[in-house]
């Protein structure tokens, strides 16, 4: 059998399709051979990230806002999915302590309108994406936090994913579907919006190629910045990959178990692009945690999963793929 005919009579919503993890989702899921749907309401996400999956004969595209019920129950009746992939989500825990309505409306809303319409068009599978970094356990140094830790909850961003979690296992019992949750740790990679926590290393990337100075927020016993467990997209793809043959019922985390200060990422990205610019160091952002590092051990055990990709060598990898789309710019 060829790969990806066992799964040609599957269906998959993928929301926040066109996005930065959502995308590679898409080619992934096409190239496994199921149906895709494509929903996204293009605010971060872009059209560019899957304009070269647009004549594909198996992907198909929605423009809606998650919260859209109509257009959620369009899509639910004209293609009746078999999995969701619900990637969708208000994603910066800066921006959810100004506007912790909008995160709500969002994280929540979106969320609780996806199981209204399961209600009515059943589904097999529901892979749900939380956060290990936003939900992790108050750390001292050398420290993991794994899945069962009881999470610090210190902004509504937190709080929302931590009750998408709750919801998702609650109805998974009511309306018999399975289900894996994968609570991220910061991904990083191709594709990737230089905005909020996650993306900051596409900020720094940007301000490296303008000659621009980064700014660094650190609390003062931590003067090389808060900690933080940095994953590739493409090991997150394939946890995506396993998760969704697989669904086990589950929370897992999925990062790479590494401890990295935000200062020795950067001084990183600075000798992986050769590049010499400057850092202030300013004090702490509301709603950071310091530390963040998750215990992976779960998902190696239940998924066998584990990242292949180490963060230099990701770094290399993103090098090659920015200078590639400088020179394509160039041409234009």
């Amino acid at each position: 059998m060829k790969k990806g005919t066992r799964a040609m009579t599957k269906t998959v919503l993928v929301t926040g399709g066109a996005g930065f993890i959502g995308s590679h989702l898409c080619e992934m899921y096409l190239k496994e051979g199921y149906k895709t749907i494509c929903y996204d309401n293009f605010v971060s996400g872009k059209k560019e990230n899957i304009e070269h999956l647009l004549n594909h004969e198996n992907f198909h595209l929605k423009e809606a806002d998650i919260c859209d019920e109509a257009a959620l129950e369009e899509v639910f009746e004209a293609y009746k999915p078999n999995i969701i992939n619900h990637h969708a989500a208000q994603k910066s825990v800066p921006y959810s302590v100004e506007n912790p309505l909008y995160d709500l409306h969002e994280n929540l809303e979106g969320l609780l309108k996806i199981i209204a319409c399961i209600k009515k068009y059943p589904i097999e599978t529901f892979v749900f994406i939380s956060s290990g970094g936003a939900l992790s356990s108050m750390l001292e140094e050398g420290e993991q936090s794994s899945e069962d830790d009881k999470p610090q909850l210190i902004s509504p961003y937190a709080i929302t994913k931590f009750a998408g979690e709750q919801y998702i296992k609650l109805y998974a019992k009511e309306l018999d579907f399975n289900f894996m949750i994968l609570r991220y740790a910061n991904v990083y990679g191709p594709r990737q919006v230089p905005d909020g926590e996650s993306g900051v290393i596409p900020i720094f990337l940007n301000n490296i190629f303008a000659k621009k100075e980064s700014v660094l927020m650190a609390f003062p016993d931590m003067p090389k910045g808060c900690t933080r467990d940095y994953v590739n997209v493409s090991d997150v793809v394939e946890a995506n990959r396993l998760g969704t043959e697989h669904p086990i019922n589950e929370l897992v985390n999925i990062g790479s178990g590494k401890e990295e200060a935000i200062l020795d990422i950067y001084e990183m990205i600075l000798e992986v692009f050769q590049e010499d610019v400057p850092i202030r160091i300013t004090g702490p952002r509301k709603g950071d945690i310091k530390r963040s590092v998750l215990a992976i051990s779960r998902a190696g055990k239940l998924l066998d999963w584990k990242p292949k990709m180490s963060l230099r060598a990701g770094l290399e990898n993103l090098k090659e793929f920015e200078l590639d789309k400088q020179s394509f710019s160039k041409q234009i």
